[in-house]
């Protein structure tokens, strides 16, 4: 096992810093994030729920949302559990194979991410673009292909990251300003060369983020295009509700990358970049359960069916008692 090696000696653990240590801080940060943690499993576990339960949601577009709310409940999950169990128990020590499996599993559901967000895209332009052949398009297995290619594309692509940064030496310090084990945070620490690392993360950021992003802008012109040509106002406006919340996620993940990584590493401040990625890994995996069903008619009318559903099963419990 790779060591943490700090002036002289060898250690075998970092220390998480975490937020502030005020004792007055303390309980509205847990309160915060335990919050934020229990909306975004809930929510997102609604959603699987609803989607694998009602038949008028086995459609290719729910099983993309599926998906992408079970990548929602892992990705926060990577760092909630662990950031609650510091911030409650005062041990903020974690062990190098740890922060190395925590870094590796954000990377890649956060790779997924990108990967799931341009499938769902393809899916909106095929809806948009070409109804009448949507269905032949969007079968079942050219899904299930999209799905699996972005999985294992996220669990794939963290590979190569991970084995560089664990071969670095640490010397300067063991201490990760930081809430989780990222990357910024890691070459920071490390007194090795890390230019190959920088190397193969612009690589791969070229690579999966930017042909991602260029693939899902791609989209979006043609089925701006395609709207525009609709020639009822109404028409263009269900055409255009049927994907406004997908642009919500994706203009808003988008946001959230371009503020934390396309900056100067000069001008890269720790300590923002511990309030960005909060917004980053658990602000936004928690609003997008709320994005995609406020103005989602199917995922709405089956949340009321069942309620109804459990409203009568109970009502008829009791009226046999």
């Amino acid at each position: 096992m790779s060591e943490i090696v700090l002036n002289g000696s060898s250690f075998t653990e970092f220390i998480i810093l975490g937020f502030s240590n005020n004792e007055k801080q303390k309980v509205p940060v847990v309160l915060l994030f335990l919050l934020m943690y229990l909306f975004t499993v809930l929510s997102n576990t609604l959603i699987i729920v609803l989607i694998s339960l009602d038949s008028n949601l086995h459609k290719p577009m729910y099983f993309f949302l599926c998906n992408m709310s079970f990548l929602d409940i892992f990705f926060t999950s990577v760092t909630a559990p662990t950031l609650l169990h510091m911030q409650l128990s005062e041990h903020k020590r974690i062990s190098f194979r740890a922060c190395m499996t925590q870094l590796y599993l954000f990377n890649s559901f956060g790779a997924m991410e990108y990967m799931m967000l341009t499938a769902m895209a393809y899916d909106r332009y095929q809806a948009i673009c070409n109804p009448l052949g949507y269905l032949q398009y969007m079968n079942r297995n050219v899904c299930c292909i999209l799905v699996a290619l972005a999985w294992g594309g996220g669990f794939i692509a963290a590979v190569p990251i991970n084995i560089l940064i664990s071969a670095l030496c640490y010397c300067s310090s063991n201490q990760i300003n930081h809430f989780f084990c990222d990357i910024t945070p890691l070459l920071k620490l490390a007194c090795d060369d890390t230019s190959a690392i920088e190397f193969l993360i612009f690589a791969e950021g070229v690579l999966i983020v930017l042909n991602c992003f260029i693939l899902t802008v791609t989209s979006y012109v043609f089925i701006a295009f395609a709207i525009i040509r609709i020639s009822s106002s109404k028409g263009r406006f269900k055409a255009f509700s049927t994907c406004a919340s997908h642009l919500t996620v994706v203009i808003l993940f988008y946001s959230m990358i371009v503020c934390l990584y396309m900056k100067p590493s000069s001008s890269y401040s720790l300590n923002d970049g511990k309030i960005l990625s909060v917004f980053s890994v658990h602000v936004v995996p928690m609003l997008n359960p709320v994005i995609y069903t406020l103005r989602n008619t199917d995922i709405k009318e089956a949340v009321k069916k069942y309620i109804i559903l459990c409203c009568l099963y109970n009502l008829g419990n009791y009226c046999m008692l």
